[in-house]
This record gives C-alpha cells, structure tokens and sequence, in this order.
C-alpha cells in the first residue's frame, strides 16, 4: 500500500516553524507589559516590537545580509533580548559570545563563526582592543551602553540606541526555511578548542513550545510559570539562550527583568522591586544569595528558580526552601538547547517525606523527549531506580552536531542517538536520575563511586557552603576520592568532622568503605568554568600536581 500524502491546497498557508512566529501572542494580548534592564531602560512590549525593526534596519545599513553572523558582546539586557530575536528574523545568525573566556578564545570563536558584526558593551572594548588586528571576517563594530560625552572608539559605526533611533520603525521581514540557522555559541567542554553548537528556527521555536508545556504541565502549587510572572534570567544570555527561557517568557507575554552582571545587591533590589517570581541559576548563584548579608532583608517567598548546569544538593535545597524559595532541578547541556528535564513534583508529593529529594532529582522529560539508559552495547538497561549507564537523546531541538567538526558531531551522534556523556539510572516512575559524569567517576578498589553522591553527603553539614569531590591517583587502588571544601562564613569545621560523615554512612551500608575520603582540604572557592560549573578537571590537575 503506497503512503498517502496531504495533497496541497490552493493558497493554503505552510506556516513555517520561524522565531517570529513566537511574536503573534505577544504581540496581540502584550502590548502594555514592561521589559525592564536595571536601572538603565523600561519600555513597554509595544516598544520591543518597534526597536526590532529598528535593529533590523540598523544592521542591514552595516551590510548585514542573509547567512551573515552577528556577534553579541553582553551583559544580560533589553538589548541581547533585542537581538535574540531581530537578528535570526533577518535570516541573519545570532552568535552569542562567552565574554568570560579568554581572549584567545573569544578571538577563535569569532573568527571560526565567521562573525561580520559584532556589538560590544563598552566594558569589553579592551578585549576588541587586543584581538582587533587579528579578527579575519569583522567588518563593523557597534558599541553598548557608552558614555554620550565620549567620542567613539576607532572604527565603530556608531552607539547602539543613537544608531536605532535614526533607523525606520518598519522593516520586512522575510519568509525562509524553518531549518535555516538561527544561532551559533560555543561549548568549552574541559579539553580542546571551544566547539561551536548551533540550531536552527525550527528547533529554537519547538524548544520554546515544548518549554512553555512542560512548565505548564507542573503542578499549580509548584514551579510553573504563569502569564502573571515576573521573569528575571541569573543565567547568561550568552550561554545557552539562557536556557531559553527569553523565548519562553516573550511567548507567554510576561514581565521581563534584566539584571546585566550577576551581583547580589542588584539581583535581590531586582527581586524586591520589580516584583520577580520566576528565574534559574547554577547553583552557586543561588548559594552566593542565601548566604549575602542582606538577603536577610529581602522577602525570598514565591520565588521560583529552576537549578541546573550543576547538581543540586538536598542542603542548598532545604536552604532555598527555608527562605520560602520554590526551588527545583533542570537538566540539560550545550548540545541540547538546553531543556530536556524538569523535576516537577506530583501534587501529593509537595511538602511531603520525598519532597526535597524529589526536588533535587533530574526530573520527567519534557514533551517530545526521548531518554535512554544504556551499556556500552547502547542496550537498554532496567528502569529500577539503581542500575546506571550512559545516558542517551533524541528530540527535534538537539544540536544536529558542531560547526565545521564532523569528527565531533560524528561522536555525538554516534549510534543515531545524542551521547551526554553522563552516567545516570532511571525508576519505575520515569524518574531521571544523573549520577556522575564520564569523566567524574571514581574509580576505586575495582567500584565506581558518585562524586555527586560523596558531595551531597558532604554539603549536608551545616558548615559546609560548597564542595566538590574529585578523584586522585592512587598507586595500590587506582584512584581515590579527595574533597574540596568551602565552609560558611564564620563556621568551623574539621576534616575529622566531615571524614566521620563517611566512616558512619560506610557502616551503615550507605556507601562502600573505599567511599571514605581521607584528604580533606579546606578552601576559599572551587575552580568553576566560565559559566558557573565546577571544573573538576582543572582540581584534578592542581591536586595531582
């Protein structure tokens, strides 16, 4: 029997799956809601749809054209929102630039992304300083937030809001294959050159409605997000869309609140003023709030924040719960737009015995996800809860692989599913559970121990503010577990103290006896990535030195 196919109908409309469709809504019931940057600029939605065909303008009178790339330079603002969406409506591609990498990365991202614009806040001009001479595609820059009794710095067409303001408030905007590209970062990993991962309209705009769903699908008294939210992002715009959650919150046509720099006074003023109920953070940003001074002062209560890029400990979990923080666990990476996960409680389970724990889990998949568990044989493993292997993806929005790297997109994919790299089990109840990563497990006396277990055991003790636990190189059992430790202010604690953490749980079957840690060393930070992790690879490399 021959498939039967849809035949076309006379002036039918394919809707094509574009970021400006994500508009329509807004656009219609939105108009009068504020977007907010600091103290610097309020607007109305209305104004945001205005400034896009102004942006737009602006950069085709700088020779932007279709398949062109402009890079963005940025603290979180109205601005990169701006671009998030006006850039990719042009056909044009967004690259968001990681401004916390060196400037020897910063050069090798723009130029293996081929950028032709760049805009840049004023505060990173001295890294356009010492790389300028050696960008390869550059053909103009645009400067953010300057000083108007300033003159320009050499060889930048103008200051964002003067060149918008000359720019007509009209601009068509074209009709293009939903599979064209829409964006362009770059993922660190701890090895290599930076890797570009990139999507496209359609990935982007189905990412966004499967988002918008699965925040959606939470229970009413946890975590979802609302048309009456106040949204505020404490995860960079540059890394990840900021998990995508701009195009989530432009969608939905809520309150939008941009903090520029992640400083705690900034953040809990925002969050006081302006009214935020909703954002998402690596937990460390969460921990440098609870711990500031002044929070002390600032009514935390209804405050929804999803935790992701690393693990959420059960103490930093009751630690936002306390101040009355509605706090739960996403999951996902560079490679997969991000959302994949969400740990959203059953309606019974809220407040109950599993609550915490529940909370700090990997979570349910979002619609249209689908997740494996497998051995090295990519075989299916039993969904029990306990037995771990390597998980694995697919769903429409995941990276289709890295930019001109088609060993690494090859590995990837390897398989016709997207590798994680990450070690997890799944229960009965679909529950995800993440354990470790490849690369983080510790590999002792013939077991393999969760780092992340060890930390959370850890990170229990009231003294304790941050921890990591990271494997070293053991001549008799191969490797053993060492802990980093960053204690509370003011606190005291011994390595004694936490070692016996360990020998109890050891005799009471709660982990082997080789899960023991016998180095202890207390420090004032943890080494992180440019995007807030912990980098585990950079400790093993000092501690092993």
């Amino acid at each position: 029997m021959s498939p039967v196919s849809i035949e076309p109908v006379e002036n039918a409309y394919a809707f094509p799956l574009l970021i400006g469709q994500l508009l329509h809504r807004p656009r219609a019931v939105a108009q009068d809601q504020e977007i907010v940057y600091a103290d610097v600029m309020r607007y109305r939605y209305r104004d945001f749809f205005a400034r896009l065909h102004r942006l737009a303008h602006t950069l085709h009178d700088l020779g932007v054209r279709f398949g062109d790339t402009v890079a963005v330079m940025d603290w979180d603002s109205h601005r990169y929102l701006e671009c998030f969406f006006a850039v990719p409506m042009m056909g044009a591609v967004l690259q968001t630039v990681n401004v916390r990498l060196s400037h020897e990365q910063i050069l090798y991202t723009l130029n293996h992304a081929e950028a032709d614009v760049v805009l840049v806040n004023r505060v990173f001009l001295p890294i356009i300083a010492a790389i300028g001479k050696e960008l390869q595609t550059v053909k103009h820059f645009v400067v953010l937030e300057h000083d108007e009794d300033e003159a320009l710095p050499e060889g930048f067409a103008g200051e964002y809001e003067a060149l918008l303001a000359s720019a007509a408030a009209s601009y068509d905007f074209p009709e293009f294959d939903e599979n064209t590209r829409a964006t362009t970062f770059y993922t660190t990993g701890t090895t290599g050159l930076p890797k570009g991962v990139y999507f496209s309209h359609r990935q982007l705009v189905l990412h966004t409605l499967s988002g918008l769903a699965a925040l959606a699908l939470l229970a009413p008294q946890q975590g979802g997000l609302h048309r009456d939210e106040v949204y505020m992002p404490m995860t960079p715009m540059f890394h990840v869309h900021a998990w995508g959650m701009p195009y989530i919150a432009t969608l939905a046509g809520v309150k939008q609140v941009y903090p520029g720099r992640y400083l705690p006074d900034t953040l809990l003023k925002l969050k006081e003023r302006e009214g935020v109920t909703f954002s998402h953070c690596v937990p460390t940003i969460l921990q440098m709030l609870l711990c500031y001074p002044k929070s002390a002062d600032v009514d935390l209560r209804g405050w929804k924040i999803i935790i992701g890029g690393s693990a959420m400990s059960p103490a930093l979990a009751e630690s936002a719960k306390a101040r009355g923080i509605d706090v739960f666990t996403g999951y996902g990476m560079s490679e997969t737009c991000p959302l994949i996960t969400l740990a959203g409680l059953p309606r019974q389970e809220i407040g109950g015995e599993r609550d915490t724990a529940l909370r700090c889990k990997t979570g349910l998949p979002l619609p249209l996800v689908e997740i494996r568990v497998v051995n090295p044989e990519m075989e299916d493993i039993a969904h029990d809860g306990k037995s771990t292997g390597e998980v694995l993806l697919r769903s429409p929005w995941l990276t289709q692989g890295y930019l001109k790297n088609p060993e690494q997109s090859a590995m990837l994919w390897d398989g016709g599913y997207l590798h994680t790299e990450d070690i997890g089990h799944i229960d009965e109840s679909g529950w995800l559970q993440v354990t470790d990563r490849i690369k983080d497990v510790i590999k002792t006396g013939g077991e393999w121990l969760s780092s992340l277990t060890l930390e959370n055991m850890i990170s229990a003790h009231p003294a304790v503010a941050e921890a990591a636990v990271i494997s070293i190189k053991d001549d008799k059992w191969g490797e053993r577990p060492m802990a980093l430790v960053v204690k509370k202010p003011g606190a005291e604690v011994t390595d004694a103290d936490l070692r016996k953490i360990f020998e109890e749980a050891a005799a009471a079957g709660k982990i082997s006896r080789f899960g023991i840690i016998e180095r202890i060393e207390f420090v004032e930070e943890l080494t992180k990535t440019s995007v807030g992790k912990l980098n585990k690879r950079a400790m093993r490399r000092d501690y092993e030195a």
